[in-house]
């Protein structure tokens, strides 16, 4: 993770994930382990997948000693085998203690949406389409998680609500129409902004053709549906497949003609990478 994002977006968030485990004392470090000792711990891969996360890991120890040592055996975005020795950290045995579970959180469920990203794009592979993910990302963990789908091979649909303009179905229905909510977007928005706007019928796609999207959504169609709406954009707009999009359904969007697929499944549902922290022992 580039390291101004780190300072700026990220410490603040792994020192909360801290004090939520921390809150007075570890007692149970603090009864076996009184005192300083020096130790070492070894990181090892359970399962085979993709690591996201590194530099996560390491950050959670030397918030609690700087002086804490790391020696990775793999770097972010490289496939590693069930049993595969990934690192071996070395620093005071409590704060080896105190900082696993924090630690493993995040590189197991940074891991896991890695490994489940690289899957989904390898179906993509030899298509012009662009894989993204969404906003639907556990709470305080989004600057995490979208890292994550880039190291697996995706990119990043807009950061959040500041990021981009994006009409859904609620917006048009309080602007009380496509055509409206596409004119009100562009007089308020800067120019620098594109504006997207979710649609679900031919009706619709035509409508927001006419006013100007510069992105159209085909939100939940089935694959004949959005392959008439792509005929009928024309490339007058980019065009975005959303809805339901999964590993097990994604291969059917590849020939369809869409410019980008966005699924929440990347982050919403991936499931984590199983890594383990083993062998602590005194040196």
């Amino acid at each position: 993770m580039n390291s101004i994002t780190m300072k700026m977006q990220a410490d603040q968030l792994i020192r909360m994930a801290l004090q939520e485990d921390i809150t007075s004392e570890d007692v149970s470090t603090n009864a076996v382990m009184p005192t300083e000792v020096k130790g070492t711990v070894d990181l090892i891969a359970k399962e085979d997948g993709i690591i996201a996360g590194l530099d996560v890991y390491a950050r959670v120890f030397q918030m609690l000693d700087e002086k804490t040592e790391i020696d990775f055996k793999c770097k972010d975005g490289d496939e590693v085998k069930k049993g595969e020795l990934m690192a071996t950290v070395t620093g005071d045995i409590r704060v080896l203690l105190s900082g696993e579970r924090v630690a493993l959180n995040y590189l197991q469920r940074m891991s896991g949406i890695a490994t489940y990203t690289r899957q989904v794009a390898k179906l993509l592979e030899g298509s012009k389409v662009t894989l993204l993910d969404t906003r639907k990302t556990t709470p305080n963990c989004r600057v995490f998680e979208k890292y994550a789908v880039r190291v697996g091979g995706g990119c990043n649909h807009r950061y959040n609500l500041s990021d981009g303009v994006l009409l859904k179905d609620n917006h048009i229905g309080a602007a009380g129409s496509i055509t409206k909510a596409i004119t009100m977007a562009k007089e308020y928005a800067p120019f620098v902004r594109k504006i997207e706007i979710e649609v679900e019928t031919l009706e619709q796609v035509k409508e927001a053709v006419e006013a100007g999207a510069d992105i159209i959504m085909l939100d939940n169609m089935t694959p004949e549906v959005m392959k008439q709406a792509v005929e009928l954009i024309d490339g007058r707009a980019q065009t975005e497949c959303s809805g339901n999009i999964t590993k097990e359904n994604i291969a059917r969007i590849r020939e369809i003609g869409v410019d980008f697929v966005s699924s929440g499944a990347l982050t919403h549902s991936a499931p984590i990478l199983d890594i383990s922290m083993k062998n602590l022992h005194a040196v």
